[in-house]
């Protein structure tokens, strides 16, 4: 699952409005950061296998040190334990969390049964991929739900956010669908790199939740 990641951090917006929206799309998008790091490097592996489920060619034969729900928890306890070290901010922590382990789950809806629970299986997965219409309509859903959730938690302090917010929404969903209908890509390797890539997301994101505040004063921090 891909735009449904970004989903739930649009939606985690909600929980906590003071959190950094960029904050939240590293922490739910962390397992494929890593993902991509891991398989350009080797030791994580993968293959294109057109077919193999008719909404995605990945066969994602090998990657329990970024994905297995072993690791998401290890990456959570990691990510809240800086973050709290730096922003002394319990609530926020937590979601960062929540926003990773979220990546797990989301997955197992989404995949094959290719999803580690250990670093040796058992393997999990619902088979959303099955199908290439209801992938697209779950997850332009989610992108719709968490985009409302969002937009209700903020205030635009001028045009420029809600316009920029607006571009970046069709950006997402367009995205969204194309990576569904697109044709397989020719290797793993542009995939990986496409992962990192996405931190250009992550700043565009940045850039327009510093141009909106709170739709209500925050409640004080809890160290």
């Amino acid at each position: 699952m891909g735009i449904g990641h970004l989903a739930v951090a649009f939606a985690a917006k909600r929980a906590v409005p003071r959190a950094p929206l960029a904050l939240l799309l590293f922490a739910a998008t962390l397992p494929d950061v890593l993902w991509g790091t891991l398989v350009l490097s080797g030791v994580e592996r993968a293959r294109i296998v057109p077919g193999i489920t008719a909404a995605s060619a990945l066969d994602l034969y090998h990657y329990p040190y970024s994905h297995s729900l072993a690791a998401c928890v290890l990456w959570a306890a990691l990510a809240a334990a800086a973050v709290f070290l730096f922003a002394r901010d319990r609530a926020l922590a937590l979601l960062v969390a929540a926003c990773v382990l979220s990546h797990w789950v989301l997955d197992v809806i989404s995949h094959r049964r290719d999803v580690p629970v250990g670093l040796h299986g058992p393997y999990l997965g619902l088979g959303l991929w099955n199908s290439v219409s209801a992938s697209i309509a779950v997850e332009e859903s989610m992108l719709a739900i968490g985009l409302m959730l969002y937009v209700r938690a903020t205030v635009a302090k001028s045009p420029a956010a809600t316009w920029g917010l607006a571009a970046l929404a069709l950006l997402f969903a367009g995205l969204g669908v194309a990576g569904y209908l697109a044709p397989p890509p020719p290797a793993i390797a542009p995939v990986a790199a496409s992962n990192l890539a996405g931190v250009l997301f992550v700043l565009a994101a940045h850039a327009i939740d510093r141009r909106r505040a709170p739709a209500l004063p925050a409640p004080a921090a809890h160290p």
